[in-house]
């Protein structure tokens, strides 16, 4: 006797079952990472537009801080290599960077943003003590294919900071790297090109739940024409 033609679909409809719902499952995870970033860019909004918060000695990511106490005198280095536009042209420079002495002791590297500089110039600071704002970047350790740095030039491809501190001989730095933060220079001035925005992670999870969502949809109506097949076969 032959068996009915709808146990031939009992397998791939169990598959097609859990795969369905494996699809949806995966869909709802990527709305709720979604509300999760939305909460994340809310608080990085709240930040940017709030007054900077005394650097605490346990910040919490995407925070504003800023630090009070007197730039090194005659010390600087350049990590980068960036061309930006000029009135003149085309200006190749990178992010200047310069220690910054705590009360308390401790160095904190501060990069205070592009500069039209090929080699290190310390950027003239007011003398006596200041206070600088911005937000903290760990450092990087170099990778395979990073371009060699020359610590003797005060020039550096990575932003590493136990190298960079060695290489201006400096001593008690902190581990991580405070970008300034400020208003913008005048067009074509030498002035540092701080950072406008504390960084803000990416969303994407409303287009990847989408394509979940999607795949399920596919899944629907290529099962259906599989079952109507399988049924029509002899």
């Amino acid at each position: 006797m032959t068996p009915p033609k709808w146990k031939r679909l009992i397998a791939p409809g169990i598959s097609a079952f859990i795969t369905f719902w494996l699809l949806i499952a995966l869909g709802v995870w990527q709305l709720h990472r979604l509300k999760w970033k939305e909460g994340i860019l809310a608080a990085i909004h709240t930040a940017e537009i709030s007054a900077p918060i005394p650097l605490p000695d346990h910040p919490t990511p995407f925070e504003k801080v800023s630090i009070a106490g007197a730039w090194v005198p005659g010390k600087a280095a350049l990590y980068g290599d960036e061309v930006h536009d000029s009135p003149t042209g085309p200006i190749a420079g990178g992010e200047i960077l310069m220690p910054f002495a705590r009360p308390n002791g401790q160095i904190v590297l501060v990069d205070l943003g592009w500069v039209p500089q090929q080699t290190p110039t310390p950027y003239p600071e007011s003398a006596g003590p200041t206070q600088v704002a911005g937000y903290l970047h760990s450092s990087i350790t170099p990778g395979w294919f990073a371009a060699p740095d020359s610590p003797g030039q005060g020039l550096y491809y990575t932003l590493n900071t136990a190298k960079i501190a060695a290489g201006m001989g400096l001593q008690n730095v902190n581990p991580k790297i405070l970008i300034a933060m400020g208003p913008l220079p005048p067009p074509g001035s030498p002035a540092p090109q701080p950072a406008q925005h504390l960084p803000t992670p990416p969303n994407n999870h409303y287009e990847y739940a989408l394509t979940w969502f999607g795949f399920a949809g596919v899944l629907v109506f290529e099962f259906f024409f599989f079952a109507r097949k399988r049924l029509l076969d002899p």
